[in-house]
């Protein structure tokens, strides 16, 4: 045999014993399928604990308890659909208010210990994904308010406004918390609207009360970031008047919450079981405050997560319990 004749048997023979198997290169086909397939799953995983959609859990029990006391008054019959539609409504906004303030925000959080660890400061979720996930919510929020008629629809982006401006309000005032406040009073008003088509005093004092109620717990919240944000530039009010004057400011807007919520049992009235829920929502309140010290604020997130959690669903299950057992809604 000729030396080329050798070189290429010696190659042919280099290439069989070495070549991929079918199944290896199928294996690898497979793994990249696999990869491919789990990012868009992997990144709409992202963009919900961007969100923290679980967090949805402290505005919507009010937009249901105004949905379903204009439900009462409307007829005495919930409205399934409609109470469907201002769910999808309700989390749609929050989503796109959550989306924005963490794309607005994403610098200051990377300057925050804290906060260093959030999806858009790490790369866990790119901002051009956020900004589709912002960008899906807020489609989805156009086309469930079109649903609830004309009046929402013309309202909705006075609501977004005031959604998306808390984010930007940390730069101008010492009261970001305000904006907060405003922007979740307008879910119970936007309910009331979406069920009966008009707005009425009865929903804005339940508005008032949840904005009351979240702007100050907020308050409280942000006491813990009192000299990162003033290291850096964030304004609100504990870093304006100190911490102990904020839990003070926070203890006396409290007070008025569980007025408000007692005024708007008044207004539509309610019974014996919705004022019972009120008192027990005070007494989680003092609880809250009496958690939370000027020199430890070690469980302030218990305070922020737990004791806000209760409430909600609290004043949302006394509520339910005073329409069925004592007002007649029927489903």
């Amino acid at each position: 045999m000729s030396s080329e004749g050798a070189e290429r048997r010696r190659g042919v023979e280099s290439w069989a014993t070495h070549r991929p198997s079918r199944g290896a290169a199928h294996g690898v086909d497979a793994a990249q399928r696999e990869r491919a397939a789990s990012e868009p799953v992997s990144r709409v995983r992202g963009f919900l604990r961007l969100v923290m959609i679980e967090h949805s859990i402290f505005a919507l029990p009010f937009a249901y308890v105004a949905a379903l006391a204009a439900m009462r008054s409307e007829g005495r019959h919930v409205q399934w659909a409609t109470l469907l539609v201002i769910t999808v409504a309700m989390v749609s906004a929050r989503t796109v208010a959550m989306a924005a303030n963490r794309i607005i925000d994403r610098h200051i959080d990377a300057q925050n210990p804290r906060t260093a660890q959030r999806e858009l400061v790490t790369g866990a979720l790119s901002v051009r994904s956020a900004w589709v996930g912002l960008a899906v919510s807020l489609v989805v929020f156009f086309a469930s308010v079109a649903l609830l008629g004309w009046l929402c629809v013309v309202l909705s982006p006075i609501a977004l406004f005031f959604l998306i401006i808390y984010s930007y309000a940390k730069r101008f005032t010492d009261f970001p918390q305000v904006f907060l406040g405003i922007a979740q009073a307008i879910a119970p008003v936007g309910a009331w609207i979406g069920v009966t088509g008009t707005w009425s005093w009865e929903s804005v004092v339940l508005g008032l009360a949840v904005g009351a109620w979240i702007g100050g717990f907020d308050c409280i919240y942000a006491c813990q970031d009192v000299e990162v944000d003033r290291r850096i530039g964030v304004r609100s009010v504990p870093v304006r008047f100190g911490v102990a004057r904020a839990l003070h400011a926070s203890s006396v807007v409290h007070v008025v919450t569980v007025a408000l919520y007692a005024w708007f049992g008044v207004l539509t009235g309610f019974g014996w079981l919705w004022f019972t829920g009120v008192g027990l929502t005070a007494a989680v309140l003092v609880y809250e405050h009496a958690i939370v010290k000027p020199g430890d604020l070690s469980r302030v997130n218990r305070a922020f997560f737990t004791a806000n959690g209760v409430i909600g669903i609290l004043l949302f299950g006394f509520a339910l319990a005073d329409l069925v057992l004592l007002q007649g809604l029927r489903p």
